[in-house]
């Protein structure tokens, strides 16, 4: 049969729920698609690999509504591909391991259409993994095996040696075994095997939500209805169940399991939430703000024609350092044109943004407010002329050129500094904050029902923007704790009424992450 060489599916396993799970070679098939079609255990957010203009399906299974049958979804995949497009084809886990590669593959190969098959990490191997249940070890177990607890639709003979599995002397990994735990642990214990054998089952695991139950053979049903397991899970039976404790590395962590809600527009959030999964927490995403560049064209080139006259860049903002290097990158220019001139940037954040463009800051302030910019520079200068350092707002910059690239809304209060010190400035915004629109009801909610432990503010416009929405007797009247990234964010929620619980003493995005993580040790 002749090929369609035009399209191609390729067979991509996700990995089981942590997206940082998926192979390199799975998103790079993800970021060449031309369509995605995706299952219901796949994490969303690897959808972010995918391109803006790539097609999208969701192709949920045993759903009530938008269900897709696998007949369906087969020839959904031989109708994108005869259209000569690339498609992705993202699986749970392990597209091989029960989860139907097979059979797609089968399809794709009798319908002539070209295929690959992108091996991903199955669910039992990180489950046992994120759990520290060893499969393998040379003490007590020496072989290990997966098996399906639950039969195809229709099969009217089991494909399961119970005899065999009840005299085995390792480790049975079950997936999609939670319907019938009682009649796999009545199989096992009925062919030899021990009632009081260790047991384990873990549900969403790799996920701040995972759940771990420990118990044995005979009590399985029993302790998972009783602890309203449900699947996803996986069932781990045999002495490996039985691990130490201390080998639970995930559960371990400090923000384990914790609900924390991040405040930032869009970006900002994906990148804060990224950060508390590495921590083992759940981010909540309510965007406050959007971020829009207010560069204009022509006021702006006669500024990039004088660069060569500044003495000093100041950065004031992470979103002020990618937004100036896009507008750069889209008329053609780089990072030469700072020439002589030196750079300074409100914090380590913002220095390191600068550092992915090639530039390295020749200052940043101990302490990361505007204020503590302005004095600091003032000094920095000083000192740097041979001048005796001194804190405070006078001082002679001797007639320097600062350009200053800040937020429409940023205040004045550093230009005021420089300019008191006898610099000359220039304030361009690069971009403007406006408030987000959206429904708050559903926060309110978790957080009346105790379901959120964290508020974290990384802006005083966050702060404004969040508490027109929630009403700051929801927060005061409920057990959440309120993190600040600095002094001037914690004065807005102290002006608001608002207990602030932790600060860190660093201004950064990975500095709150550490206090809140302090805190929770405690």
């Amino acid at each position: 049969m002749s090929r369609h060489r035009e399209g191609k599916v390729y067979l991509v396993g996700a990995g089981p729920g942590d997206a940082g799970l998926i192979t390199i070679r799975g998103v790079e098939v993800l970021r060449a698609a031309d369509c995605v079609i995706y299952d219901k255990l796949v994490n969303p957010s690897l959808l972010k690999f995918a391109r803006a203009d790539a097609e999208i399906i969701h192709t949920p299974k045993r759903t009530k509504q938008g269900s897709f049958t696998q007949e369906r979804i087969n020839k959904l995949l031989i109708e994108k591909a005869s259209k000569g497009l690339t498609v992705a084809r993202l699986k749970g886990g392990d597209p091989c391991i029960f989860g139907r590669g097979g059979q797609e593959a089968a399809i794709l190969a009798r319908a002539g259409i070209d295929f690959e098959i992108v091996p991903g990490v199955t669910a039992a191997i990180a489950a046992a993994g994120y759990a520290g249940i060893m499969l393998t070890d040379r003490e007590y177990s020496s072989q290990v095996v997966f098996v399906t607890g639950r039969q195809a639709e229709g099969k009217r003979k089991s494909g399961i040696d119970w005899g065999w599995l009840g005299r085995f002397e390792g480790t049975i990994v079950l997936y999609m075994a939670m319907e019938n735990l009682e009649f796999i642990s009545a199989e096992l214990m009925k062919n030899g095997m021990a009632g009081q054998m260790p047991a384990a089952v873990i549900t969403n695991a790799t996920l701040p939500s995972q759940r771990i139950v420990r118990t044995s053979l005979e009590l399985l049903g029993e302790k998972c209805r009783q602890q309203a397991i449900e699947p996803p899970a996986i069932v781990i039976i045999g002495a490996a169940a039985d691990s130490d404790a201390s080998l639970n590395w995930f559960e371990n962590k400090p923000l384990f399991g914790k609900n924390i809600v991040v405040t930032r527009h869009e970006d900002g959030n994906a990148d804060f939430a990224a950060k508390i999964v590495r921590r083992g927490g759940n981010p909540i995403e309510f965007s406050t703000m959007k971020i829009k560049p207010v560069i204009r064209k022509d006021f702006f080139q006669k500024k990039l024609g004088k660069f060569e006259q500044y003495d000093w860049v100041v950065f004031t903002s992470v979103n002020g350092v990618a937004i100036f290097f896009d507008y750069l990158e889209g008329i053609g220019r780089d990072a030469r044109i700072f020439g002589r001139a030196k750079v300074a940037a409100i914090g380590a954040e913002t220095a390191a943004k600068l550092r992915e463009f090639g530039l390295r800051a020749d200052f940043v302030p101990a302490v990361y407010t505007s204020e503590e910019l302005g004095k600091g520079l003032i000094d920095f200068v000083q000192t740097s002329k041979g001048k005796k350092a001194r804190s405070g707002m006078g001082g002679d910059l001797g007639q320097k050129r600062i350009l200053l690239l800040r937020s429409e809304l940023a205040s004045n209060e550093l230009a005021e500094l420089l300019k008191a010190a006898g610099a000359e400035v220039d304030e361009v915004a690069v971009y403007s904050i406006t408030a987000k629109k959206g429904k708050s009801e559903w926060l309110k909610q978790k957080i009346a029902a105790g379901a959120v432990d964290w508020i974290t503010f990384a802006s005083p416009f966050s702060v404004r923007v969040f508490f027109e929405k929630v009403p700051a007797e929801v927060i005061n009247s409920s057990d959440v704790k309120v993190a600040s990234i600095g002094p001037v964010t914690s004065k807005q929620l102290e002006e608001l009424g608002i207990k602030v619980d932790v600060e860190p003493a660093e201004h950064t995005i990975e500095g709150l992450l550490e206090a809140i993580e302090e805190d929770c040790r405690k």
